[in-house]
């Protein structure tokens, strides 16, 4: 573990609003930071005494002087070893594909939360942990906001599916669980559009994203003058959603006293804003999504029992990736699609060597994080399709786990791709699923045919044609 006590940051940024919080942020954890305000400074400190004690180094996009890119690029060249990441408003695919390639090793798009924050530092400059390809990424592909989006065809997750999909009808409250990065959120959307409030008000809270002292004023909103700094009425979440839907990502990050706002106004169907002298009428749908079991919060003091009872009406279980593993190469492939949409860019394929791989890894961050790693692979091949070369670091952690799954796979199917990441010639991939048919069904060339839907006679043509001994 990297030892934040002795670590110093650099931010290089131009708001001092921006520059206080991130400097407090960091300092939570034992960082100092250093801030600099242009491009020029930043070059110049990397040569003094500061500059040789960095730990890491957040860079704003729209810090003045050189392209933030060109400027990630020249920090990389002169400290190749220093992490480096980019803050940015936009959320585009283009310019994370351009600060990867410039050197960056995160990319974090604006608000950041500070546990988003956080984590990117720990995870930049924690040398055990691998660097740059699992990097979580804040980039999202777009996708369907429906349940034939949600790819998977395991029996736990059709399960979930389903009982979303058929609770997605009714009016009641929902409550979804599961770990980080499992899709919650894509869940939640994919609801809002099957629900009878498909075109009705939907609001979407992250109370994760929201700091602690100002969720209630996001929930509930806040009259002008109600505290210091409310300097104009804000109208909240659930007011906002009147009429429609309101789900609330992260809800076991809610502070008690805010749960017991919330009870009270499920129960009263009202909302009082803070600092508001009467309440307002609402008819609002809840969807509560919570990434750990809120049974054991109930337990454990953390979350009202009655608030529990009152958003669960239906539950739905999300399983995380490592017990769905059969999913990956359709994921797998359902977002390289997407990434091969994205401006800079390309169609990219990948080989069973990768995907065996891939399965091999338990994912500790999901889905998330699956799609993370495809996209800053797809960033830095050059070859038509992923092969196991382009995932490194999950080589070095799976070791001989790793190499084991790869043999495993490639020896009990059929490889699709050449080892320069090229699809094979057609008579090539036919005459292996023929071999290893003839191994399944030991020889037995009746039983060959029927499985491979052909007749006996094509069969035996097919193994002369294509130079196949015939081990019947």
């Amino acid at each position: 573990m990297a030892d934040f006590e002795q670590q110093t940051l650099m931010l290089i940024d131009d708001e001092p609003a921006q520059s206080r919080l991130i400097s407090a942020l960091a300092a939570r954890e034992g960082w100092r930071t250093l801030v600099v305000r242009d491009s020029e400074t930043a070059i110049a400190t990397l040569g003094t005494r500061q500059g040789m004690q960095l730990g890491a180094i957040i860079l704003d996009q729209w810090v003045p002087g050189d392209e933030a890119c060109t400027l990630i690029a020249e920090l990389k060249s002169r400290r190749p070893a220093l992490p480096i990441l980019m803050l940015t408003a936009s959320a585009s695919p283009l310019l994370a594909v351009e600060a990867m390639r410039a050197g960056a090793t995160d990319y974090l798009v604006k608000p950041v939360s500070p546990e988003r924050l956080m984590q990117a530092l720990r995870m930049a400059t924690t040398r055990e942990a691998p660097r740059d390809e699992l990097m979580p990424l804040t980039e999202k592909m777009p996708s369907s906001p429906d349940f034939d989006a949600m790819i998977g065809a395991s029996p736990t997750f059709r399960t979930a599916l389903a009982i979303a999909a058929k609770a997605a009808r009714n009016h009641g409250p929902v409550l979804i669980e599961g770990e980080s990065g499992t899709g919650k959120e894509m869940l939640i959307r994919a609801m809002q559009a099957a629900s009878p409030r498909a075109k009705a008000p939907f609001r979407l809270l992250n109370v994760g994203a929201v700091p602690a002292n100002s969720v209630e004023s996001a929930l509930f909103g806040h009259e002008k003058g109600a505290f210091p700094g409310a300097f104009d009425r804000h109208v909240g979440a659930l007011q906002h959603a009147d009429g429609g839907t309101l789900a609330l990502d992260e809800v076991d990050r809610l502070p008690l006293s805010v749960q017991e706002r919330l009870l009270e106004s499920i129960q009263r169907g009202d909302v009082r804003p803070i600092g508001a002298r009467h309440s307002f009428r609402i008819d609002v749908r809840l969807i509560a999504a919570s990434n750990l079991p809120l049974k054991d919060m109930v337990a454990g003091g953390h979350f009202l029992a009655e608030l529990h009872q009152a958003m669960s009406s239906v539950t739905v279980q999300l399983p995380p990736l490592r017990e769905r593993a059969g999913d990956i190469p359709a994921l797998a492939r359902h977002f390289l699609g997407q990434i091969g949409d994205q401006p800079g860019l390309r169609e990219i394929g990948i080989t069973d060597g990768a995907l065996a791989l891939l399965t091999a890894y338990d994912w500790p961050g999901n889905v998330r994080q699956l799609q993370a790693v495809l996209f800053r692979a797809a960033v830095f091949c050059d070859g038509d399709a992923l092969t196991a070369e382009d995932f490194p670091q999950l080589a070095n952690m799976l070791g001989e786990s790793g190499n084991g799954a790869v043999h495993h796979h490639e020896a009990v199917g059929v490889t699709l791709y050449t080892p320069d990441g090229n699809l094979r010639p057609l008579e090539e991939i036919e005459a292996d699923v023929i071999r290893l048919a003839i191994g399944h069904y030991r020889g037995r060339m009746t039983e060959v045919a029927r499985r491979l839907g052909i007749g006996r006679s094509t069969l035996y043509r097919k193994l002369s044609d294509l130079g196949i001994d015939n081990v019947a």
